[in-house]
């Protein structure tokens, strides 16, 4: 058995000396202190610079995090939904609750994301906090968390790119491509696969199986927005390589022409 599953044991023992409210405070705390050096590191840069840095450092921890949990400690979210949380799976929920607290309330004083930004962040946090409250399903949230954040490195490395001038670029349009690679088929063609193993499985609580399905949703609401992204930014491409096209035989032409 993995190594959680003996040290799960201990979880009462651990409860009672650290709270899960008290976790998730110092998880928040943790992640505002990051966004503070940030902030002091970085001065001669716009709030958003440091915020995005904890973005970007908040996706990769968590995608290797959940990825380590999933993949290699356990249990197998595909195959036991709703079982009962290992303590690395609580420490690595407790690290993302606090993440999107903090982020939450960043967008909303500033006022810099949408409503669906905001829902899916709401919708993360009531689905984390639910799960740690009732001690299950820490494996079918941990599966959700690496599919939403393992496209993200890559959306702050594009937010990056545009910010330094780089955007427009061999680089850019890599990293477009492999954002679009992996958001479809991770949060759609993985996403789906969980969700049907999730609905399908009498284990995880009715609640638990609905905010799977609207994190469902909420992904393939992105990924309207994504396809039209991507099919301007083709077309976009399309009709620069025809015009570059169309002068390179122009100028073949007018050379052969000139010969004569």
């Amino acid at each position: 058995l993995p190594l959680s599953f003996w040290l799960v044991s201990c979880c009462p023992q651990d409860r009672m000396l650290f709270p899960l409210p008290l976790r998730a405070a110092c998880s928040l705390l943790a992640w505002f202190c990051l966004y503070k050096w940030f902030c002091h590191r970085y001065r001669h840069r716009s709030l958003e610079w440091s915020c995005r840095l904890v973005t970007l450092t908040h996706g990769i921890l968590a995608t290797c995090l959940s990825a380590y949990i999933g993949f290699i400690d356990g249990p197998w979210p595909l195959s036991h939904p709703g079982s009962p949380n290992t303590t690395l799976q609580v420490h690595g929920l407790c690290l993302s609750l606090g993440y999107f607290i903090f982020d939450l309330c960043w967008c909303v004083y500033f006022q810099t994301e949408g409503a669906l930004m905001l829902a899916h962040h709401l919708v993360s946090i009531v689905g984390i906090a639910g799960s740690l409250a009732l001690g299950e399903s820490a494996a079918d949230v941990n599966a959700v968390i690496f599919g939403s954040e393992i496209t993200n490195p890559l959306l702050q490395a594009r937010w990056f790119l545009k910010e330094l001038g780089r955007y427009h670029s061999f680089t850019g349009d890599v990293v477009d491509f492999l954002f679009v690679v992996l958001f479809t088929g991770v949060r759609i063609g993985v996403g789906a696969w969980l969700m049907y193993c999730e609905l399908a499985s009498p284990r995880p609580r009715w609640y638990i199986k609905l905010g799977g399905v609207i994190m469902y949703v909420v992904s393939w609401v992105f990924m309207v927005s994504i396809c039209r992204f991507a099919r301007r930014k083709s077309m976009r491409k399309y009709q620069a390589w025809r015009s570059r096209r169309s002068r390179e035989l122009g100028l073949k032409a007018n050379g052969h022409l000139k010969s004569h």
